[in-house]
Protein backbone atom coordinates (compact mmCIF):
# COMPACT_ATOMS: atom_id res chain seq x y z
CA UNK A 1 0.00 0.00 0.00
CA UNK A 2 2.81 2.38 0.89
CA UNK A 3 4.53 1.60 -2.43
CA UNK A 4 1.29 2.34 -4.28
CA UNK A 5 0.88 5.68 -2.48
CA UNK A 6 4.51 6.50 -3.20
CA UNK A 7 4.05 5.74 -6.90
CA UNK A 8 0.88 7.87 -7.00
CA UNK A 9 2.74 10.80 -5.41
CA UNK A 10 5.59 10.44 -7.90
CA UNK A 11 3.06 10.21 -10.75
CA UNK A 12 1.33 13.41 -9.62
CA UNK A 13 4.68 15.17 -9.68
CA UNK A 14 5.47 14.06 -13.22
CA UNK A 15 5.65 16.60 -16.04
CA UNK A 16 2.93 14.76 -17.99
CA UNK A 17 0.40 15.11 -15.15
CA UNK A 18 1.42 18.71 -14.46
CA UNK A 19 1.05 19.57 -18.13
CA UNK A 20 -2.40 17.93 -18.29
CA UNK A 21 -3.60 19.66 -15.11
CA UNK A 22 -2.28 23.03 -16.27
CA UNK A 23 -3.99 22.72 -19.64
CA UNK A 24 -7.24 21.48 -18.08
CA UNK A 25 -7.35 24.27 -15.50
CA UNK A 26 -6.64 26.83 -18.23
CA UNK A 27 -9.52 25.47 -20.34
CA UNK A 28 -11.87 25.47 -17.32
CA UNK A 29 -10.92 29.04 -16.45
CA UNK A 30 -11.64 30.14 -20.02
CA UNK A 31 -15.00 28.33 -20.01
CA UNK A 32 -15.98 29.78 -16.61
CA UNK A 33 -15.02 33.25 -17.83
CA UNK A 34 -17.19 32.81 -20.93
CA UNK A 35 -20.12 31.59 -18.81
CA UNK A 36 -19.80 34.60 -16.51
CA UNK A 37 -19.66 36.91 -19.52
CA UNK A 38 -22.74 35.19 -20.99
CA UNK A 39 -24.70 35.65 -17.78
CA UNK A 40 -23.63 39.20 -17.05
CA UNK A 41 -22.75 40.93 -20.28
CA UNK A 42 -24.48 39.16 -23.16
CA UNK A 43 -28.06 40.06 -22.19
CA UNK A 44 -27.07 43.69 -21.53
CA UNK A 45 -25.24 43.87 -24.85
CA UNK A 46 -28.23 42.25 -26.58
CA UNK A 47 -30.65 44.75 -25.01
CA UNK A 48 -28.38 47.64 -26.00
CA UNK A 49 -28.26 46.37 -29.59
CA UNK A 50 -32.03 46.02 -29.73
CA UNK A 51 -32.46 49.55 -28.41
CA UNK A 52 -30.43 50.83 -31.36
CA UNK A 53 -32.55 48.75 -33.72
CA UNK A 54 -35.74 50.15 -32.17
CA UNK A 55 -34.53 53.68 -32.66
CA UNK A 56 -33.58 52.85 -36.23
CA UNK A 57 -37.05 51.38 -36.88
CA UNK A 58 -38.68 54.45 -35.38
CA UNK A 59 -36.62 56.74 -37.59
CA UNK A 60 -37.32 54.66 -40.70
CA UNK A 61 -41.10 54.41 -40.09
CA UNK A 62 -41.30 58.12 -39.28
CA UNK A 63 -39.56 58.89 -42.60
CA UNK A 64 -42.01 56.67 -44.51
CA UNK A 65 -45.02 58.57 -43.18
CA UNK A 66 -43.35 61.94 -43.32
CA UNK A 67 -42.30 61.74 -46.98
CA UNK A 68 -45.52 60.00 -48.10
CA UNK A 69 -43.73 58.17 -50.90
CA UNK A 70 -46.66 56.31 -52.57
CA UNK A 71 -44.25 54.28 -54.69
CA UNK A 72 -43.32 52.31 -51.60
CA UNK A 73 -45.58 49.54 -50.33
CA UNK A 74 -45.46 50.62 -46.66
CA UNK A 75 -47.16 47.53 -45.30
CA UNK A 76 -44.67 45.29 -47.13
CA UNK A 77 -41.69 47.29 -45.82
CA UNK A 78 -42.99 47.14 -42.25
CA UNK A 79 -43.55 43.41 -42.57
CA UNK A 80 -39.97 42.96 -43.77
CA UNK A 81 -38.69 44.94 -40.80
CA UNK A 82 -40.77 42.88 -38.37
CA UNK A 83 -39.73 39.55 -39.81
CA UNK A 84 -36.06 40.49 -40.18
CA UNK A 85 -35.75 41.70 -36.59
CA UNK A 86 -38.38 39.50 -34.89
CA UNK A 87 -40.38 42.62 -33.94
CA UNK A 88 -44.05 43.07 -33.18
CA UNK A 89 -45.09 46.39 -34.76
CA UNK A 90 -48.28 48.30 -34.06
CA UNK A 91 -49.21 51.70 -35.57
CA UNK A 92 -52.29 53.54 -34.31
CA UNK A 93 -53.97 56.40 -36.05
CA UNK A 94 -55.18 59.75 -34.73
CA UNK A 95 -58.40 58.19 -33.44
CA UNK A 96 -56.52 55.36 -31.81
CA UNK A 97 -57.51 53.00 -34.62
CA UNK A 98 -55.11 50.29 -35.81
CA UNK A 99 -53.33 51.51 -38.92
CA UNK A 100 -50.89 48.56 -39.11
CA UNK A 101 -49.92 45.54 -37.05
CA UNK A 102 -47.41 42.84 -37.85
CA UNK A 103 -49.26 40.48 -35.55
CA UNK A 104 -53.03 40.26 -35.56
CA UNK A 105 -53.08 39.48 -31.87
CA UNK A 106 -50.62 42.24 -30.98
CA UNK A 107 -53.28 44.94 -30.62
CA UNK A 108 -55.41 42.91 -28.18
CA UNK A 109 -52.39 41.49 -26.38
CA UNK A 110 -50.87 44.93 -26.11
CA UNK A 111 -53.90 46.36 -24.41
CA UNK A 112 -54.39 43.32 -22.23
CA UNK A 113 -50.81 43.08 -20.95
CA UNK A 114 -49.37 46.51 -21.39
CA UNK A 115 -52.28 48.86 -20.59
CA UNK A 116 -55.29 47.17 -19.02
CA UNK A 117 -53.36 45.02 -16.48
CA UNK A 118 -50.63 47.20 -15.08
CA UNK A 119 -50.79 45.27 -11.79
CA UNK A 120 -49.44 42.12 -13.44
CA UNK A 121 -46.55 43.93 -15.17
CA UNK A 122 -43.57 45.95 -14.16
CA UNK A 123 -41.68 48.29 -16.43
CA UNK A 124 -38.21 49.81 -16.32
CA UNK A 125 -37.54 52.86 -18.48
CA UNK A 126 -34.35 52.31 -20.45
CA UNK A 127 -34.42 55.52 -22.49
CA UNK A 128 -36.85 58.43 -22.78
CA UNK A 129 -37.15 61.71 -24.66
CA UNK A 130 -39.87 63.97 -26.05
CA UNK A 131 -40.70 61.68 -28.95
CA UNK A 132 -40.20 58.14 -27.66
CA UNK A 133 -39.84 55.96 -24.59
CA UNK A 134 -38.04 52.61 -24.45
CA UNK A 135 -39.14 50.43 -21.57
CA UNK A 136 -38.16 46.96 -20.35
CA UNK A 137 -41.39 45.22 -19.38
CA UNK A 138 -41.65 42.13 -17.19
CA UNK A 139 -44.96 40.22 -17.33
CA UNK A 140 -45.03 38.16 -14.13
CA UNK A 141 -48.28 36.46 -14.92
CA UNK A 142 -47.13 35.00 -18.21
CA UNK A 143 -43.43 35.01 -17.31
CA UNK A 144 -42.70 37.09 -20.37
CA UNK A 145 -40.10 39.83 -20.73
CA UNK A 146 -39.83 42.28 -23.63
CA UNK A 147 -38.55 45.70 -24.60
CA UNK A 148 -41.27 48.11 -25.73
CA UNK A 149 -40.82 51.25 -27.83
CA UNK A 150 -43.64 53.79 -27.48
CA UNK A 151 -43.27 56.73 -29.82
CA UNK A 152 -45.25 59.47 -31.54
CA UNK A 153 -44.64 60.01 -35.24
CA UNK A 154 -44.43 63.44 -36.77
CA UNK A 155 -47.83 62.95 -38.41
CA UNK A 156 -49.45 62.26 -35.06
CA UNK A 157 -49.59 58.49 -35.36
CA UNK A 158 -48.48 56.30 -32.45
CA UNK A 159 -45.86 53.62 -32.98
CA UNK A 160 -45.41 50.61 -30.72
CA UNK A 161 -42.62 48.09 -31.29
CA UNK A 162 -42.14 45.10 -29.04
CA UNK A 163 -39.09 42.88 -28.88
CA UNK A 164 -39.21 39.74 -26.70
CA UNK A 165 -35.96 39.14 -24.83
CA UNK A 166 -36.85 35.76 -23.37
CA UNK A 167 -35.11 34.32 -26.41
CA UNK A 168 -31.77 35.84 -25.41
CA UNK A 169 -32.10 34.32 -21.94
CA UNK A 170 -32.75 30.96 -23.53
CA UNK A 171 -29.77 31.57 -25.80
CA UNK A 172 -27.59 32.24 -22.74
CA UNK A 173 -28.63 28.94 -21.23
CA UNK A 174 -28.04 27.10 -24.50
CA UNK A 175 -24.68 28.84 -24.89
CA UNK A 176 -23.67 27.90 -21.36
CA UNK A 177 -24.66 24.28 -21.90
CA UNK A 178 -22.78 24.30 -25.17
CA UNK A 179 -19.72 25.75 -23.40
CA UNK A 180 -19.91 23.01 -20.75
CA UNK A 181 -20.02 20.42 -23.50
CA UNK A 182 -17.14 22.11 -25.32
CA UNK A 183 -15.17 22.15 -22.04
CA UNK A 184 -15.59 18.40 -21.60
CA UNK A 185 -14.69 17.65 -25.22
CA UNK A 186 -11.76 20.08 -25.11
CA UNK A 187 -10.39 18.54 -21.91
CA UNK A 188 -10.69 15.08 -23.48
CA UNK A 189 -8.91 16.25 -26.62
CA UNK A 190 -6.35 18.06 -24.44
CA UNK A 191 -5.68 14.83 -22.56
CA UNK A 192 -4.98 13.02 -25.85
CA UNK A 193 -2.81 15.91 -27.09
CA UNK A 194 -0.94 16.02 -23.77
CA UNK A 195 -0.27 12.29 -23.93
CA UNK A 196 1.06 12.56 -27.49
CA UNK A 197 3.06 15.75 -26.97
CA UNK A 198 4.31 14.83 -23.50
CA UNK A 199 5.68 11.55 -24.82
CA UNK A 200 7.85 13.53 -27.17
CA UNK A 201 9.04 16.02 -24.55
CA UNK A 202 9.13 13.72 -21.54
CA UNK A 203 10.92 11.07 -23.59
CA UNK A 204 13.72 13.55 -24.29
CA UNK A 205 13.70 14.76 -20.69
CA UNK A 206 13.83 11.19 -19.36
CA UNK A 207 16.73 10.49 -21.71
CA UNK A 208 18.53 13.58 -20.39
CA UNK A 209 17.75 12.51 -16.84
CA UNK A 210 19.20 9.06 -17.51
CA UNK A 211 22.35 10.64 -18.99
CA UNK A 212 22.65 12.93 -15.94
CA UNK A 213 22.36 9.92 -13.58
CA UNK A 214 25.09 8.10 -15.50
CA UNK A 215 27.23 11.24 -15.34
CA UNK A 216 26.77 11.31 -11.55
CA UNK A 217 28.25 7.78 -11.55
CA UNK A 218 31.16 9.04 -13.71
CA UNK A 219 29.86 7.22 -16.79
CA UNK A 220 30.24 9.61 -19.74
CA UNK A 221 29.73 7.05 -22.52
CA UNK A 222 26.12 8.10 -23.25
CA UNK A 223 25.38 11.26 -25.23
CA UNK A 224 22.07 12.95 -26.10
CA UNK A 225 21.00 12.40 -29.69
CA UNK A 226 20.70 15.84 -31.25
CA UNK A 227 17.82 16.21 -33.75
CA UNK A 228 17.24 18.73 -36.52
CA UNK A 229 14.66 20.60 -34.44
CA UNK A 230 15.86 23.93 -33.10
CA UNK A 231 14.21 23.95 -29.67
CA UNK A 232 15.07 24.27 -25.97
CA UNK A 233 15.32 20.48 -25.46
CA UNK A 234 17.95 20.27 -28.19
CA UNK A 235 19.84 23.20 -26.67
CA UNK A 236 19.69 21.50 -23.27
CA UNK A 237 20.92 18.26 -24.86
CA UNK A 238 23.85 20.11 -26.45
CA UNK A 239 24.67 21.69 -23.09
CA UNK A 240 24.49 18.28 -21.35
CA UNK A 241 26.79 16.76 -23.99
CA UNK A 242 29.21 19.67 -23.68
CA UNK A 243 29.17 19.41 -19.87
CA UNK A 244 29.68 15.63 -20.14
CA UNK A 245 32.72 16.10 -22.39
CA UNK A 246 34.21 18.77 -20.13
CA UNK A 247 33.56 16.72 -16.98
CA UNK A 248 35.06 13.62 -18.60
CA UNK A 249 38.11 15.63 -19.64
CA UNK A 250 38.42 17.26 -16.19
CA UNK A 251 38.03 13.97 -14.33
CA UNK A 252 40.54 12.34 -16.67
CA UNK A 253 42.95 15.18 -15.89
CA UNK A 254 42.29 14.71 -12.19
CA UNK A 255 42.91 10.97 -12.50
CA UNK A 256 46.10 11.62 -14.44
CA UNK A 257 47.16 14.16 -11.82
CA UNK A 258 46.33 11.68 -9.07
CA UNK A 259 48.36 9.00 -10.84
CA UNK A 260 51.24 11.44 -11.15
CA UNK A 261 50.93 12.29 -7.45
CA UNK A 262 50.92 8.60 -6.59
CA UNK A 263 53.98 8.17 -8.77
CA UNK A 264 55.61 11.14 -7.03
CA UNK A 265 54.85 9.63 -3.63
CA UNK A 266 56.15 6.26 -4.80
CA UNK A 267 59.20 7.92 -6.32
CA UNK A 268 59.87 9.83 -3.09
CA UNK A 269 59.58 6.58 -1.19
CA UNK A 270 62.06 5.00 -3.59
CA UNK A 271 64.32 8.02 -3.32
CA UNK A 272 64.34 7.74 0.46
CA UNK A 273 65.08 4.03 0.20
CA UNK A 274 67.79 4.57 -2.38
CA UNK A 275 69.23 7.48 -0.38
CA UNK A 276 69.55 5.13 2.59
CA UNK A 277 71.17 2.46 0.42
CA UNK A 278 73.35 5.10 -1.21
CA UNK A 279 74.68 6.34 2.13
CA UNK A 280 75.25 2.77 3.25
CA UNK A 281 77.06 1.82 0.02
CA UNK A 282 79.17 4.96 -0.11
CA UNK A 283 80.17 4.72 3.54
CA UNK A 284 81.20 1.09 2.94
CA UNK A 285 83.10 1.87 -0.25
CA UNK A 286 84.89 4.88 1.22
CA UNK A 287 85.81 3.11 4.43
CA UNK A 288 88.89 1.43 2.94
CA UNK A 289 90.38 4.45 1.08
CA UNK A 290 89.76 6.70 4.07
CA UNK A 291 91.51 4.19 6.36
CA UNK A 292 94.45 4.02 3.95
CA UNK A 293 94.68 7.81 3.70
CA UNK A 294 94.48 8.11 7.48
CA UNK A 295 97.17 5.47 8.04
CA UNK A 296 99.66 6.87 5.54
CA UNK A 297 98.98 10.44 6.72
CA UNK A 298 99.81 9.44 10.32
CA UNK A 299 102.94 7.71 9.05
CA UNK A 300 104.06 10.93 7.35
CA UNK A 301 103.29 13.02 10.42
CA UNK A 302 105.15 10.67 12.78
CA UNK A 303 108.08 10.20 10.34
CA UNK A 304 107.70 6.42 10.36
CA UNK A 305 109.99 6.30 7.33
CA UNK A 306 112.70 8.90 7.18
CA UNK A 307 113.82 8.24 3.62
CA UNK A 308 112.61 10.59 0.88
CA UNK A 309 111.59 7.66 -1.30
CA UNK A 310 109.26 6.21 1.39
CA UNK A 311 107.64 9.59 2.07
CA UNK A 312 107.07 10.00 -1.67
CA UNK A 313 105.44 6.57 -1.79
CA UNK A 314 103.17 7.49 1.12
CA UNK A 315 102.15 10.70 -0.63
CA UNK A 316 101.46 8.85 -3.90
CA UNK A 317 99.23 6.33 -2.10
CA UNK A 318 97.29 9.15 -0.45
CA UNK A 319 96.90 10.96 -3.79
CA UNK A 320 95.85 7.76 -5.56
CA UNK A 321 93.21 6.95 -2.97
CA UNK A 322 91.97 10.54 -3.07
CA UNK A 323 91.58 10.36 -6.83
CA UNK A 324 89.71 7.07 -6.49
CA UNK A 325 87.36 8.64 -3.94
CA UNK A 326 86.79 11.66 -6.20
CA UNK A 327 86.09 9.39 -9.17
CA UNK A 328 83.73 7.24 -7.10
CA UNK A 329 81.70 10.24 -5.87
CA UNK A 330 81.46 11.68 -9.39
CA UNK A 331 80.33 8.33 -10.77
CA UNK A 332 77.70 7.99 -8.07
CA UNK A 333 76.37 11.50 -8.75
CA UNK A 334 76.21 10.74 -12.46
CA UNK A 335 74.47 7.43 -11.75
CA UNK A 336 71.85 9.14 -9.57
CA UNK A 337 71.09 11.64 -12.34
CA UNK A 338 70.62 8.77 -14.78
CA UNK A 339 68.46 6.73 -12.41
CA UNK A 340 66.11 9.64 -11.67
CA UNK A 341 65.87 10.89 -15.24
CA UNK A 342 67.68 14.15 -14.54
CA UNK A 343 70.16 13.71 -17.37
CA UNK A 344 69.30 14.90 -20.90
CA UNK A 345 70.67 12.88 -23.80
CA UNK A 346 72.20 14.45 -26.89
CA UNK A 347 70.89 11.92 -29.41
CA UNK A 348 72.26 11.72 -32.91
CA UNK A 349 72.93 9.23 -35.69
CA UNK A 350 76.27 7.43 -35.54
CA UNK A 351 77.97 4.20 -36.63
CA UNK A 352 78.00 1.82 -33.66
CA UNK A 353 80.75 -0.29 -35.29
CA UNK A 354 83.16 2.67 -35.27
CA UNK A 355 82.39 3.20 -31.57
CA UNK A 356 83.13 -0.46 -30.80
CA UNK A 357 86.43 -0.27 -32.75
CA UNK A 358 87.45 2.75 -30.63
CA UNK A 359 86.71 0.90 -27.37
CA UNK A 360 88.76 -2.10 -28.55
CA UNK A 361 91.63 0.19 -29.56
CA UNK A 362 91.72 1.84 -26.11
CA UNK A 363 91.85 -1.60 -24.44
CA UNK A 364 94.60 -2.98 -26.67
CA UNK A 365 97.25 -2.96 -23.93
CA UNK A 366 95.10 -4.95 -21.47
CA UNK A 367 94.17 -7.44 -24.19
CA UNK A 368 97.82 -8.06 -25.08
CA UNK A 369 98.89 -8.38 -21.44
CA UNK A 370 96.35 -11.16 -20.86
CA UNK A 371 96.70 -12.77 -24.29
CA UNK A 372 93.00 -12.29 -25.02
CA UNK A 373 91.78 -13.06 -28.55
CA UNK A 374 89.17 -10.69 -30.08
CA UNK A 375 86.48 -11.93 -32.46
CA UNK A 376 85.01 -8.78 -34.00
CA UNK A 377 83.82 -8.19 -37.58
CA UNK A 378 84.14 -4.45 -38.21
CA UNK A 379 83.64 -4.36 -41.98
CA UNK A 380 79.89 -3.53 -41.90
CA UNK A 381 78.32 -0.17 -40.94
CA UNK A 382 75.39 -0.14 -38.50
CA UNK A 383 73.83 3.26 -37.84
CA UNK A 384 71.96 3.86 -34.61
CA UNK A 385 70.23 6.83 -33.00
CA UNK A 386 71.28 7.63 -29.41
CA UNK A 387 73.80 9.60 -27.33
CA UNK A 388 77.17 8.24 -28.45
CA UNK A 389 78.90 9.42 -25.24
CA UNK A 390 76.73 7.28 -22.96
CA UNK A 391 76.59 4.35 -25.41
CA UNK A 392 80.39 4.34 -25.40
CA UNK A 393 80.26 4.03 -21.60
CA UNK A 394 77.92 1.05 -21.92
CA UNK A 395 80.21 -0.71 -24.42
CA UNK A 396 83.28 0.16 -22.32
CA UNK A 397 81.69 -1.23 -19.14
CA UNK A 398 80.69 -4.44 -20.91
CA UNK A 399 84.11 -4.80 -22.53
CA UNK A 400 86.04 -4.01 -19.33
CA UNK A 401 83.86 -6.46 -17.44
CA UNK A 402 84.58 -9.11 -20.09
CA UNK A 403 88.38 -8.54 -19.82
CA UNK A 404 88.19 -8.73 -16.02
CA UNK A 405 86.21 -11.97 -15.96
CA UNK A 406 87.53 -13.80 -19.04
CA UNK A 407 88.86 -17.31 -18.38
CA UNK A 408 90.88 -19.64 -20.51
CA UNK A 409 88.71 -22.31 -22.13
CA UNK A 410 90.19 -24.95 -24.46
CA UNK A 411 93.55 -23.20 -24.34
CA UNK A 412 92.40 -19.68 -25.21
CA UNK A 413 90.80 -16.58 -23.81
CA UNK A 414 88.15 -15.18 -26.16
CA UNK A 415 86.04 -12.04 -26.28
CA UNK A 416 83.52 -11.72 -29.10
CA UNK A 417 81.63 -8.58 -30.20
CA UNK A 418 78.56 -9.03 -32.42
CA UNK A 419 75.87 -6.73 -33.88
CA UNK A 420 72.58 -8.45 -34.74
CA UNK A 421 70.24 -6.23 -36.80
CA UNK A 422 66.49 -6.78 -36.60
CA UNK A 423 64.95 -4.62 -39.33
CA UNK A 424 61.43 -5.78 -38.49
CA UNK A 425 61.64 -4.22 -35.03
CA UNK A 426 64.05 -1.50 -36.21
CA UNK A 427 66.55 -2.52 -33.53
CA UNK A 428 70.15 -3.72 -33.29
CA UNK A 429 71.37 -5.98 -30.46
CA UNK A 430 74.99 -5.38 -29.40
CA UNK A 431 76.40 -8.42 -27.58
CA UNK A 432 79.83 -8.94 -25.89
CA UNK A 433 80.77 -12.54 -25.04
CA UNK A 434 83.68 -13.76 -22.94
CA UNK A 435 84.82 -17.26 -22.14
CA UNK A 436 84.62 -18.03 -18.47
CA UNK A 437 82.46 -19.19 -15.61
CA UNK A 438 78.67 -19.11 -16.03
CA UNK A 439 76.53 -17.03 -13.69
CA UNK A 440 73.82 -18.54 -11.52
CA UNK A 441 70.26 -17.13 -11.62
CA UNK A 442 70.64 -15.01 -8.49
CA UNK A 443 73.85 -13.43 -9.73
CA UNK A 444 72.30 -12.68 -13.15
CA UNK A 445 69.53 -10.75 -11.35
CA UNK A 446 71.72 -8.94 -8.81
CA UNK A 447 74.63 -8.14 -11.09
CA UNK A 448 72.94 -4.86 -12.14
CA UNK A 449 72.81 -3.50 -8.58
CA UNK A 450 75.25 -0.86 -7.43
CA UNK A 451 78.36 -2.19 -5.71
CA UNK A 452 77.27 -5.78 -6.14
CA UNK A 453 80.18 -8.23 -5.91
CA UNK A 454 80.25 -11.96 -5.89
CA UNK A 455 82.20 -11.71 -2.65
CA UNK A 456 79.88 -10.09 -0.10
CA UNK A 457 82.88 -8.97 1.95
CA UNK A 458 83.81 -6.74 -1.01
CA UNK A 459 87.47 -7.47 -0.76
CA UNK A 460 89.39 -4.95 -2.86
CA UNK A 461 91.75 -7.58 -4.16
CA UNK A 462 88.86 -9.78 -5.38
CA UNK A 463 87.81 -7.17 -7.89
CA UNK A 464 84.07 -7.76 -8.48
CA UNK A 465 81.70 -6.14 -10.93
CA UNK A 466 81.31 -2.79 -9.09
CA UNK A 467 79.29 0.17 -10.40
CA UNK A 468 79.70 -0.21 -14.17
CA UNK A 469 76.71 -2.45 -14.84
CA UNK A 470 74.46 -0.18 -12.74
CA UNK A 471 75.37 2.53 -15.28
CA UNK A 472 74.27 0.24 -18.12
CA UNK A 473 70.96 -0.44 -16.40
CA UNK A 474 70.27 3.28 -15.78
CA UNK A 475 71.13 4.31 -19.37
CA UNK A 476 69.05 1.54 -20.97
CA UNK A 477 66.08 2.30 -18.68
CA UNK A 478 66.17 5.91 -19.84
CA UNK A 479 65.96 4.74 -23.44
CA UNK A 480 63.44 2.02 -22.68
CA UNK A 481 65.60 -0.55 -24.45
CA UNK A 482 66.20 -4.18 -23.55
CA UNK A 483 69.43 -5.32 -21.89
CA UNK A 484 70.63 -8.37 -19.98
CA UNK A 485 73.00 -11.28 -19.54
CA UNK A 486 72.74 -14.90 -20.72
CA UNK A 487 74.90 -17.96 -20.21
CA UNK A 488 76.45 -19.45 -23.34
CA UNK A 489 78.16 -22.80 -23.92
CA UNK A 490 81.66 -21.68 -22.86
CA UNK A 491 80.98 -18.41 -21.09
CA UNK A 492 78.72 -15.42 -20.56
CA UNK A 493 77.20 -12.86 -22.98
CA UNK A 494 76.06 -9.36 -21.98
CA UNK A 495 73.85 -7.50 -24.45
CA UNK A 496 71.81 -4.31 -24.98
CA UNK A 497 69.60 -2.97 -27.78
CA UNK A 498 69.46 0.35 -29.66
CA UNK A 499 67.10 1.91 -32.15
CA UNK A 500 68.31 1.92 -35.73
CA UNK A 501 68.76 5.23 -37.51
CA UNK A 502 66.47 5.99 -40.48
CA UNK A 503 69.19 5.33 -43.00
CA UNK A 504 69.84 1.84 -41.63
CA UNK A 505 66.10 1.11 -41.48
CA UNK A 506 65.60 1.84 -45.16
CA UNK A 507 68.53 -0.25 -46.34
Amino acid sequence: MEDFIKKVKIGLKSIRVKLFLTLSITILLIIVSLVILNNTVLETFYTYSKERQLKFVYSKVNNYYQNEDYSIDLDSELEKIAIRNDFDILIKGLSDECIYTSNKDFYATFYQLGIKNRDSTEGKVLEKNDKMTITRVQDFRNNFTYVLLSAKLDNGYKLYVRIPINSIQESVKISNNFLYMIAGITILIAAIIVIVISRKFTGSILELNDIAKKMSNLDFSHKYRITDEDDEINELGKSINSMSDKLEKTIKQLKDTNIELEKDVEEKSKINEMRTNFISDVSHELKTPIALIQGYSEGLIENVNTSEEDRKFYAEVILDETNKMDKLVKQLLELMKLEYGKREFNNSKFNIVELEKEVVRKSKVMLEEQNIEINFKDDKEVYTFADDFYIEQVITNYFTNAIKNVKEIDGKKLIKISNRVNKKENKVRIAIFNTGNKLDKETRLRVWNRFYKADESRNREDGGIGIGLAFVKAIMNNYGNDYGVVNKENGVEFYFELKLADKQKNE
